[in-house]
């Protein structure tokens, strides 16, 4: 029976579902689901709760079950810690260049410039010329991108942009995307993009397993 199904089916709320227990978590949940840029029908829909539901958490007239908070907590790209307003107090807003350790993937070379466990991630990347070919990628979620050096082709949907020092761009994932280096020294971005449940070999970092770079 879903999350759902539950809530209809029981007349009265369970002890967990009294408000007062957890204080903290109706803003928390309404701040984190913003953040992920979802409306209360999407996160409630891939929560596996009605909207009237979710909103009643947000709102702190119900608490979460801990099933609820693990399908939340899904959802938004975090952790039931997140979720409930606990912090970790080494995850410190800055990251020092030094403690960027670089990664490769298909040819790729990323660098976590932002704290793990959050809404969105934020990456300075580093993409080779004709690394990713004729991949064209779809997830849910949203990107961000700013060249720092090279030039960048972007494809967006049949719409095709050359980026130079300093260009931009802010798009939706869900639009058929691809990212090339058009010189080839290849190109240096900032990256920053939303979870959304996007598993990280599905974003926009290099061909995923059993493709051809």
């Amino acid at each position: 029976m879903s999350s759902s199904e539950t809530e209809r089916s029981s007349g009265a709320d369970s002890p967990g579902d009294q408000p007062g227990a957890l204080p903290a978590v109706a803003p928390q949940l309404r701040s984190l689901r913003r953040q992920a840029s979802l409306t209360l029908e999407a996160a409630a829909r891939a929560a596996g709760l009605s909207p009237a539901h979710l909103s009643r958490l947000e709102t702190g007239q119900r608490q979460p079950s801990l099933p609820m908070l693990l399908a939340l907590a899904r959802v938004y790209g975090t952790t039931v810690a997140e979720l409930l307003g606990e912090t970790i107090a080494d995850r410190d807003a800055v990251v020092r260049a030094a403690d960027m350790e670089p990664t490769t993937a298909g040819g790729w070379t990323y660098w976590q410039a932002g704290a793990s466990g959050r809404g969105m991630q934020a990456l300075r990347v580093h993409v080779p010329h004709g690394s990713q070919g004729d991949i064209v990628r779809v997830h849910p979620g949203e990107e961000w991108l700013h060249v720092l050096r090279g030039r960048l082709r972007l494809r967006l949907g049949d719409t095709t942009h050359r980026l130079a020092p300093g260009d931009s761009a802010h798009f939706d994932s869900l639009t058929p995307h691809r990212i090339a280096a058009e010189d080839h020294d290849g190109v240096e971005l900032l990256f920053v993009h939303t979870l959304l449940q996007s598993p990280t070999a599905t974003l926009c970092l290099g061909p995923t397993p059993g493709e051809t770079p």
